[in-house]
This record gives structure tokens, sequence and C-alpha cells, in this order.
């Protein structure tokens, strides 16, 4: 039996977006932040309503109703509870208590990097089941856009760490 439908991986992938960009925006209301890290995240935050809209235009996608008859389904939707379950932002409401208990922009970057890893690691999930090249394609240039936040995350923390933050 599955666990979740391919509408419910699209709406969990949606919500992996809002969740983002929840945890964007509220960390955008800290005082604490210099405009660099002000920019950066408003990139970020961006990027996420991009990604969701994405998300919302596949429910038309044939291909993707197709992943519910794979041989493998059950075992795929298995691994993406597993994923879910595990992530850092489940919901909006984790997103912003996570920035409300940051007491550092270093918190910050540390959570939008773990977020972000999440985030790759469904993205992979998903795109290595869809057949038609173009879906692909577009899950692989959002696969792109998280590997690059995991980088300018990683980088601006490095960044940080050399001004003298504390993990």
């Amino acid at each position: 039996m599955n666990i979740f439908s391919t509408n419910e991986v699209i709406e969990m992938a949606v919500q992996i977006e809002r969740s983002g960009y929840t945890f964007y925006e509220r960390a955008l209301g800290k005082d604490n932040l210099d405009q660099e890290t002000r920019d950066l995240l408003t990139i970020l935050k961006n990027e996420e309503v991009k990604h969701e809209q994405y998300f919302l235009s596949l429910r038309e996608d044939v291909d993707l109703f197709n992943m519910d008859e794979a041989h493998d389904w059950e075992m795929i939707s298995s691994y993406i509870k597993m994923i879910t379950d595990s992530r850092l932002f489940s919901d909006e409401k984790s997103a912003m208590a996570l920035v409300d208990e940051a007491k550092s922009v270093l918190d910050i970057i540390n959570y939008a990097i773990t977020f972000e890893k999440d985030t790759l690691l469904f993205f992979h999930t998903l795109r290595d089941k869809v057949h038609t090249e173009s879906t692909k394609e577009v899950i692989q240039n959002i696969i792109q856009e998280e590997i690059t936040h995991v980088f300018r995350l990683t980088e601006y923390k490095k960044k940080l760490i050399n001004k003298g933050a504390k993990l």
C-alpha cells in the first residue's frame, strides 16, 4: 500500500518551498542583520517562491501521475515519508520557531544550510522517478539552484566565522 500519492508528493514539494520562504521572510525581520545578510536571505526567499510556482504547475503534468504506477512506487513513497519526517522545517510554524530561537546570524545560516540539504535530498528522489525529459530538466534546474543555495550559505558561513562568529 502506497504511503503517498503523486499529488501528495507535489504538495510536499510546495510545502517545502513555503516553509523555506517563511523561514527566510521571518529571518529578514531580525534586527541584527547587516545588508549583506539581508541581500542573501532576500535572494533565497525569492527563489523559494519561483520553485513553489513551478511545483503548483506540475499538478497538470501527466508524467508525474505515471509515477504512481511505477513498480517501485511503494518503496519510493516510503523513502519520501522518511525524508519528510526527518526534515528540519516540517512546516511553516517550525520554520518560524527556528528563526525565533536563533541567537545569531550564524544560527540562521546553519538552519538554512540544513534546510537546503533536506530539500536537495527530496528533489533528487523526485527527479529520479519522473520519466519525461522536460520535467526532469526543470527539477534538475531547481536542484542546481538548491545546490547554489548550499554553496552560497556555506561560503557566507565561512565569512562569518572568519569575522569571529562563534559556532
